[in-house]
């Protein structure tokens, strides 16, 4: 037995025999080891708000986030990454994924292109990317070439840059400022690192960016208050949000909404506040807090 060979391509014994389990017994396999997956994120929490703060004084600083992996890692960046416009409002641009092999890789395994270090660099450089950037390398294995080589090219413009893994002693930590280190074990079937390390890599993921968002004041409470309305079930949205905020009907919601444009910030302020819509939009311009904004007002 190779004992140099990363965890996560290691055989695991409780699966082992899984194909002459019944179908429930699978399942159960599965699901036990899925549970294991919230307690090593748990373990990688302060590493996990290092890189929190790190992305967000990057983004006060006027720079982009970029998301970098192949295969599946890949695949979950663009998941949490494009998700973060609509929920969010968050400007296209602002978070950047990146997967080797481009966007066919999205949809189909795209072969050799993970050990392809210098089309890294090639990729970086489509997107400008200067030093005020931050470079997040995604890699179950913590040694992926492409990854390592979009960290070792943000290295060299000057960027800040870190690592999500699932293996304790990541051979790419040399590359990284900050690295997150997941470890989920071996998968269910070996290798299969879109289970448990891609369950993981997206837990860590949405938590990086929803405590980003939080604290960039793109929710009041518990609600997306810069959510933008591109569809019915949006729109329905809106204006629940408007009436538990705003402590008002739904029909008024609605009719502020409209005036609004559909900027539920702006939305809740005037009513709150009782300002005009330009008093509102204007103290928002310069103070994008909801919160902030409404003690401003004297709301």
């Amino acid at each position: 037995m190779n004992e140099n060979r990363p965890i996560t391509e290691m055989r695991n014994p409780k699966s082992q025999g899984i194909d002459r389990k019944s179908i429930g017994e699978i399942l159960r396999i599965i699901n036990e080891e899925d549970a294991l997956v919230a307690l090593a994120v748990r373990e990688a929490l302060p590493q996990i708000e290092k890189l929190s703060q790190m992305c967000l004084e990057t983004l006060k600083s006027d720079g982009r986030v970029f998301y970098v992996g192949a295969g599946t890692s890949g695949r979950i960046a663009f998941i949490d990454a494009v998700e973060l416009v609509p929920t969010y409002g968050l400007p296209e641009g602002i978070f950047v994924p990146i997967i080797a092999g481009g966007l066919e890789a999205l949809y189909r395994s795209v072969e050799g292109v993970e050990d392809l270090a210098e089309e890294a660099k090639k990729d970086l450089l489509n997107h400008n990317l200067c030093s005020k950037d931050l470079v997040i390398g995604i890699a179950a294995s913590g040694s992926t070439p492409y990854v390592g080589g979009a960290l070792a090219y943000a290295r060299q413009v000057g960027c800040k840059t870190a690592l999500i893994c699932n293996v304790d002693k990541p051979s790419l930590a040399h590359l990284a400022d900050v690295v997150v280190c997941v470890v989920t074990g071996p998968e269910v079937i070996a290798g299969s690192t879109r289970m448990k390390a891609g369950t993981a890599q997206k837990m860590v993921l949405n938590m990086l960016s929803t405590t980003v968002m939080i604290k960039l004041g793109k929710v009041y409470d518990n609600l997306m208050v810069d959510v933008l309305v591109l569809n019915e079930k949006l729109r329905s949205r809106a204006v629940n949000i408007v009436t538990q905020l705003a402590n008002v009907d739904e029909e008024t919601a609605k009719i502020v909404l409209e005036k609004a444009n559909y900027n539920v910030k702006l939305a809740v302020l005037h009513v709150i506040t009782k300002k005009s819509l330009e008093e509102c939009q204007k103290i928002l311009n310069v103070e994008p807090n909801l919160r902030n904004a409404i003690a401003m007002l004297g709301g």
